[in-house]
């Protein structure tokens, strides 16, 4: 990489919309270095970014497992400018009839390990003299859908955190702000279709349902991380920006 290039940390980003995040941020010029639970699949990834991106395996939960992320970043490209927190799990389950473990888990991964990563990534971005944090958090952050209110809570936390956080690191020159995307055609959302029993009368009912008549795909969320990432926008924090197809402006 070039010493004056930018450097993003994308999280979660060994599937879906986070590599296709991945993928926007090196044709955007930015150094990228993804991480993700499966060296596998990281590898792979990395290898298709090419002389601009990297992989370090990171389980976020693992203890100080965010902090030695980001010290691996610095170690390996010498500064970050972006953190995008994108790694999250799906939780589906009515919230009398979820089991204590479950809940845990989704927090852990979808809230603590997000905050973790933020401090880490701030830290480094106030001693470096700014940056920007980008969290994926989701449309259900603002609406409420039956079987998905505690991945509603662990994304709204995140969401609350966005715009409080972008206060208080604005004397840093760190912009905080969050993407929520609705319905994204990622393998998730494929195999949540396929288990439909007329996955093509379902998929009709979801677009129908948003304004702008389709499913999102990857490459729009990533767009939306893209203006968020840029310097030229460097005036823009404390923001959540729907990538929804306008299903909340309904």
């Amino acid at each position: 990489m070039e010493l004056t290039q930018h450097v993003a940390l994308v999280t979660g980003a060994t599937s879906g919309i986070g590599i296709a995040i991945a993928r926007r941020l090196v044709k955007d010029g930015f150094y990228v270095v993804i991480s993700g639970r499966n060296a596998e699949r990281g590898k792979e990834v990395a290898s298709e970014l090419g002389e601009n991106g990297c992989f370090i395996q990171a389980d976020l939960v693992a203890p100080g497992a965010p902090e030695s992320l980001v010290d691996g970043v610095l170690d390996k490209a010498g500064r970050l400018d972006v953190l995008v927190n994108n790694a999250a799990i799906d939780h589906i389950n009515w919230v009398l009839d979820s089991p204590q473990e479950e809940i845990r888990e989704a927090f852990e991964i979808n809230t603590f390990s997000a905050i973790f990563c933020l401090q880490a990534a701030g830290r480094a971005m106030r001693d470096s003299g700014g940056g920007s944090i980008i969290n994926i958090t989701s449309r259900l952050a603002s609406i409420g859908v039956p079987t998905m209110s505690l991945y509603s809570a662990s994304k709204g936390a995140m969401l609350a955190l966005t715009k409080a956080a972008a206060v208080e690191l604005a004397e840093h020159n760190i912009r905080v702000n969050a993407v929520a995307p609705g319905m994204t055609r990622t393998q998730m959302f494929k195999d949540w279709l396929a288990s439909q029993e007329d996955p093509e009368a379902t998929e009709r009912e979801v677009s129908a349902a948003i304004p702008l008549g389709r499913v999102a795909l990857p490459e729009d969320v990533a767009g939306a991380v893209a203006y968020f990432a840029d310097p030229a926008n460097s005036y823009v924090t404390g923001t959540s920006l729907p990538v929804d197809g306008g299903y909340l402006a309904k």
